[in-house]
């Protein structure tokens, strides 16, 4: 064997079984501090969000129905990066578990390629995730930009986004950060439900199995390129392997997690417009600056949420804010205290038939 290679294998061998764990970390916060040194939050910026908090916590508690902690801590971009990973990692990490293997037995130094490449598949796996975790925190407000479980009812908020975000669109300071609130509020008290929890990671788990064909398909690309016409170009430009690669095709996973998803997202944002309506009046020009801020400038939380198979952008969000909007006109919002529970997610069918989610989880024996 290659001294070269002997000694990369001896190196991946001691990283231990959270190697991409740690790579990703290490590329996130160096891509997370950015050109500015990511600063700590302004003390003006931390009194605002302690002054406004109980007031929202309140507002949502009566929401639905459950009291919580009006606690929330201001971060920066790092710490938001951090707490993502955390989040992250037990929703990734099959993924590293049975990394698909290449066939090199025609190939001159195969077997050795070959578990070369099984060695780096995790690796690819920290890369991305690295990468995207970093560019999460470029604009994100909170871990409620994607919609998944947590462990915890920990609330963060970067606050140096949330007067970004005011300033570019022209918006009072308040009227952001009590959106924000509400928002991080409420999918704090959803997503750290037990039942609900539950329900989510038993559709990502089918989800995240697909997107696992992405990494899948780069291994099939390094396969290709081992051999003496396209390893000299490979190794010019190692960036080569990842282009084209995208998610699967929509299946019946990734429509039950993009339904389930979109609609959490949209209660997310008509309760938080409700909240910051009763203490602030309506707020019709911040409700369209987070509409086209969804659209088109969050770039990092749309691959944030394409590694775990999840669609930020289609119709599957149009629909669920029409499904929110025909509930609450009917039922006032109170109806989604059904999502603190196990059978609360709506389908893909029922995110286009309102009716029929609010029959099933009212008749529910769970109810």
């Amino acid at each position: 064997m290659d001294p070269m290679f002997g000694d990369l294998f001896k190196l991946l061998g001691q990283q231990g079984p959270d190697a991409w764990f740690q790579t990703a970390t290490q590329l996130a916060l160096n891509v997370a501090r950015g050109d500015d040194g990511d600063p700590n939050p302004q003390p003006r910026e931390r009194q605002r969000l302690e002054e406004f908090a109980p007031l929202v916590g309140r507002h949502v508690d009566a929401l639905f129905g459950v009291p919580s902690r009006a606690e929330v801590t201001a971060v920066n971009r790092s710490g938001l990066t951090l707490a993502a990973l955390r989040q992250w990692k037990p929703l990734l990490a099959p993924l590293t578990e049975s990394p698909p293997s290449l066939n090199l037995d025609n190939i001159e130094g195969g077997a050795m390629m070959a578990q070369l490449a099984g060695s780096f598949g995790p690796l690819f796996l920290g890369f991305q995730t690295g990468s995207v975790a970093g560019h999460f925190s470029e604009r994100a407000w909170s871990l409620a930009a994607l919609t998944l479980p947590r462990e915890s009812d920990e609330r963060l908020l970067v606050v140096n986004n949330l007067a970004a975000f005011a300033q570019e669109w022209s918006l009072e300071p308040d009227e952001v950060v009590v959106f924000a609130l509400a928002r991080e509020f409420v999918a704090s008290l959803i997503l750290s439900q037990p039942g609900t929890g539950d329900a989510l990671r038993a559709l990502l788990a089918d989800a995240v199995r697909e997107a696992a064909a992405a990494q899948g398909d780069i291994l099939t690309r390094l396969q290709d390129m081992i051999n003496p016409e396209n390893m000299s170009s490979f190794m010019s430009n190692p960036e080569s392997l990842l282009d084209g690669i995208e998610l699967p095709g929509e299946t019946d996973a990734t429509r039950a997690i993009n339904a389930a998803a979109a609609g959490l997202g949209a209660v997310f944002d008509a309760a938080a417009e409700q909240v910051t309506t009763a203490l602030l009046g309506p707020r019709p020009t911040l409700s369209e600056a987070w509409r086209r801020h969804r659209l088109s400038d969050a770039r990092g939380e749309d691959a944030a949420a394409a590694l775990f198979a999840i669609s930020n952008q289609g119709p599957h969000h149009e629909a669920a804010r029409a499904f929110v909007a025909e509930l609450v006109a009917e039922h006032s919002i109170n109806v989604f205290a059904a999502l603190l529970r196990v059978d609360g997610l709506p389908s893909d069918a029922e995110l286009r038939d309102p009716a029929a989610w609010y029959e099933r989880v009212t008749n529910s024996p769970l109810a």
